[in-house]
């Protein structure tokens, strides 16, 4: 190094220095060196100490406006780098971030306001160690955070714990206290009057915030309040882009929803003015609600399907009743058809577990159609059923009255009463005979309701005839159906006759135990030859069982019973007296009394079957 001779050598020397970005230490060593050699005078020394002064306030003045040329190229870039960010939260990291990198910090944190709350929440942070710390909900005015999102200044504290300028609350102090903070400087976030939230800079050690890092952070905020509200802004406007493309769509599915619901409505309208039947109505709303629908009568009996038949739901076929809308079910729609408040029946839709509105409400449309077709169906029915069934009574209770007249109005309903036909005589126990005689109409050339029974002729054995419908009819009410059958006849007193024949047939089937079976006097056998052959029957039974009747009426006893008992047992008496619950003797005495009365022979074969049958007539009369 130079000596120093003269005050222009230490003047260059400190020029040097400056030129070459030296130290304050070594700005300063230039004096001290030139006080050491000795070579200066005191005027020249305190030049020279002057100068070294000047030298250090220059080198703090460039020192300063490098580090401000620092902080604005960090603040262009934040801003930079923020106006490329879209999403809110990426942003806030983004802030937090630099703001801890441009100040040096232990901790930065930023909270936004919830102004329909009054408070302000910690949203993202940077080099927080605490939970309880991130959680922390600040109050307006609570705490230094509080105070600057009240009052839209920023507020620094050295030492927060100590600084009482602001309101202290348990749980904030314990938050910070757990993250370890010490000095805190918080700025407002803020576009105009606006205060979205605060940034904070911490350190953990005490630490005087200059005016200088207070400018910057507020600057680094005031980027930050207008990025963050232009991304909240960006942020709505796709929010509200997707609810428009959402609308959109959802019209769109509206719009389709009502085409294919008016298009279902002409198609449905269409079926009805061209006289469609239920099974097209069934076929054209399965096609348009892309299931399988089946239609159901009151009784759950099935009226029309368009693929394999749903399962009847009578729990959820009064809730649709009850409500008046189609309702759901595990996997079907049921939907209840009405005409006011009288059932008609119900539709079932399968292959379907969802049903928006439309094609519900296209769904309870097709109800009300059907409820349409029923009650037209039902007119015409009835109609048809009081001209047929005033046919059909006035053929069975005055066919001799006008012959010709009964023929012609026949002929009118297109059948041939001359031609020859079976007549069959139907009977069930608690099933609607209204019913019974619709089930039983596709057998039949003319059916109706006549003394409470279902009564109707048709062509072929009058016996096989009679087998077919009662299983038939068995199988549709699920009840057993007895038929009795008679003919054919041809004519109107022949009918009638064969009518009576077919009446008594079904008493015998019922007496017989034969329930639920269908046959013509043919099929009874000796009993069935009896019948058809309109004998005598009470002086049949009177002239075998006569005197046992009569001792049965005046000693009050019921030697009848025991004869059947005896016969139905196989002539065992061992048996006899377990069915009549007696002893033996007792058993063995009445049939005594019976040999007395009938004869010896009673029990020969063929009187023992005279009194069986006389037995069995007994009990039918």
């Amino acid at each position: 190094m130079t000596a120093v001779t003269a005050p222009s050598d230490a003047l260059r020397r400190l020029l040097d220095l400056l030129a070459s970005g030296a130290s304050t230490e070594q700005l300063a060593h230039v004096v001290v060196a030139a006080r050491a050699e000795g070579a200066l005078g005191t005027a020249d020394l305190a030049a020279v100490a002057d100068a070294g002064e000047l030298a250090l306030r220059i080198r703090e003045t460039l020192a300063e406006h490098r580090r401000r040329e620092a902080q604005l190229v960090a603040l262009f870039d934040t801003a930079s780098e923020l106006a490329g960010l879209s999403e809110p939260d990426t942003v806030l990291r983004s802030i937090v971030r630099r703001a801890r990198a441009l100040l040096g910090v232990d901790v930065s944190y930023l909270s936004l306001n919830n102004e329909a709350e009054g408070k302000t929440y910690v949203r993202v942070s940077d080099g927080s160690v605490s939970a309880e710390f991130q959680q922390i909900v600040l109050g307006m005015g609570e705490g230094l955070g509080g105070l600057v999102a009240q009052t839209a200044r920023p507020y620094a504290t050295a030492d927060y714990f100590n600084d009482d300028r602001f309101r202290h609350t348990r749980h904030i102090d314990s938050g910070v206290q757990d993250e370890g903070l010490t000095a805190i400087l918080g700025v407002p976030l803020a576009i105009g009057s606006k205060v979205l939230g605060v940034l904070f800079a911490s350190d953990r050690g005490t630490r005087e915030f200059s005016a200088d890092e207070v400018a910057l952070l507020s600057s680094l905020a005031d980027h930050a309040a207008i990025a963050l509200d232009s991304a909240n802004l960006l942020d709505q406007t796709r929010r509200a882009v997707a609810e428009l493309n959402e609308a959109n769509a959802t019209i769109r599915a509206h719009n389709e929803a009502m085409e294919r619901a008016e298009d279902a409505h002409d198609r449905l309208t269409d079926l009805v003015l061209r006289g469609g039947d239920l099974p097209d109505v069934a076929a054209a709303v399965a096609g348009v609600l892309h299931g399988a629908l089946t239609v159901f009568d009151t009784e759950g009996a099935v009226l029309a399907n368009s693929a394999e038949p749903a399962c009847h739901d009578p729990a959820a076929l009064a809730a649709s009743r009850a409500t008046g809308r189609a309702v759901s079910t595990k996997d079907t729609w049921v939907c209840s058809v009405q005409a006011g408040p009288e059932l008609l029946g119900s539709l079932v839709l399968t292959g379907r577990a969802d049903l928006a509105d439309p094609d519900r409400r296209l769904f309870e449309r097709a109800g009300v159609v059907t409820a349409l077709l029923l009650m037209l169906r039902r007119s015409v029915v009835r109609a048809e059923d009081e001209v047929r069934g005033e046919l059909l009574t006035d053929l069975l209770t005055a066919p001799g009255r006008n012959p010709r007249a009964l023929l012609a109005r026949g002929r009118r309903l297109g059948i041939d009463l001359a031609a020859p036909h079976g007549v069959l005589v139907v009977h069930t126990g608690d099933v609607s005979r209204r019913r019974l005689a619709s089930a039983a109409a596709r057998h039949a050339t003319l059916v109706g309701v006549h003394a409470e029974e279902v009564v109707l002729l048709g062509t072929g054995d009058p016996g096989e005839l009679a087998r077919r419908v009662a299983a038939d009819l068995g199988g549709v009410t699920g009840r057993p159906v007895t038929v009795g059958a008679a003919g054919p006849a041809g004519g109107p007193e022949a009918l009638a006759a064969a009518h009576a024949e077919a009446a008594r047939c079904v008493r015998a089937l019922l007496a017989l135990g034969r329930t639920g079976e269908g046959a013509d006097m043919a099929g009874l056998g000796f009993l069935g030859q009896l019948l058809g052959d309109q004998a005598d029957l009470g002086a049949f039974v009177r002239a075998t069982l006569g005197p046992v009747l009569d001792y049965d009426e005046r000693r009050g006893t019921d030697l009848v019973a025991t004869l059947r008992a005896y016969f139905a047992s196989g002539s065992q008496l061992a048996r006899t007296k377990d069915v009549l619950h007696v002893h033996v003797n007792t058993v063995v005495q009445r049939l005594e009394r019976i040999a007395s009365l009938l004869g010896e022979d009673w029990q020969a074969p063929d009187r023992a079957l005279e009194i069986q049958l006389a037995l069995r007539l007994h009990r039918l009369g």
